[in-house]
């Protein structure tokens, strides 16, 4: 298997509870990482995001697989997990959850992704491609009123647009086939992570760093140089190509 994971890191900051969940799995050629943010706003989204991480799991070893439909129906078990969760317990018909999926094999990987939660694909140590956030901000940087690098200090950036526990369909994003090499990284991380660790840095960290672990420790210190101290929870999950 040629993928080196980190240690995942997900901790709730300066908030009571935890509503961030990760996960991946290695099955045969072929791995799944998973990250989800409960949103701070609805009740019970830790319950939300680890329905949907675990539904994802779940999903996938049921049915390997890396194609786009592969990755609608990942998602799409999540979703159901999470409304399933919601007709369950009506004190929590309000939470909702994002949901970042990537899937890799030997030769190419692909990502699906509902919220802000984001991926970032590296190569020779630069950010090559990442996900658009589902939320207002983004939708301004869309229209031209805002620059990308604004979304951080936006006073709306929190208010998502896509999320699981809607009804409907979800409408994530996903991913056209991206081939990967040797010296190829991947980072998954929720909005209390990358609102605090510019793009630039992580592609510093990722050069003076010798495997997934360091990486995410270096990205980390400069998070708690930055965060206050009711800061939101923040998860990282970081993956090497080796």
């Amino acid at each position: 298997m040629p993928f080196i994971t980190g240690r995942p890191l997900s901790k709730p900051g300066g908030r009571p509870v935890n509503q961030d969940s990760t996960a991946f799995v290695l099955a045969r050629s072929m791995g799944c990482w998973v990250l989800a943010d409960g949103l701070g706003g609805h009740a019970a989204g830790e319950v939300a995001s680890r329905a949907a991480v675990e539904a994802v799991v779940e999903a996938f070893n049921n049915t390997l697989g890396i194609s786009g439909s592969a990755l609608r129906h990942y998602v799409s078990a999540a979703q159901a997990a999470v409304l399933e969760q919601q007709r369950r317990r009506h004190d929590l018909s309000p939470m909702k959850t994002t949901i970042t999926i990537l899937v890799a094999s030997d030769g190419f990987a692909r990502w699906i992704h509902v919220g802000d939660s984001r991926l970032y694909a590296f190569r020779d140590g630069q950010v090559l491609d990442q996900t658009d956030d589902h939320s207002v901000p983004q939708a301004l940087v869309e229209a031209g009123e805002i620059r990308k690098e604004d979304i951080r200090e936006h006073p709306e950036r929190n208010r998502i647009l896509r999320a699981l526990g809607k009804r409907g369909e979800p409408q994530p994003d996903v991913s056209e086939p991206f081939y990967i090499g040797s010296g190829d990284a991947f980072l998954l991380c929720s909005d209390g992570f990358w609102e605090y660790v510019l793009e630039a840095e992580m592609e510093m960290d990722l050069q003076a760093a010798k495997n997934p672990d360091e990486w995410i420790e270096s990205m980390e210190r400069r998070l708690l140089e930055r965060v206050p101290p009711d800061n939101d929870n923040y998860s990282a999950l970081a993956i090497f190509v080796t």
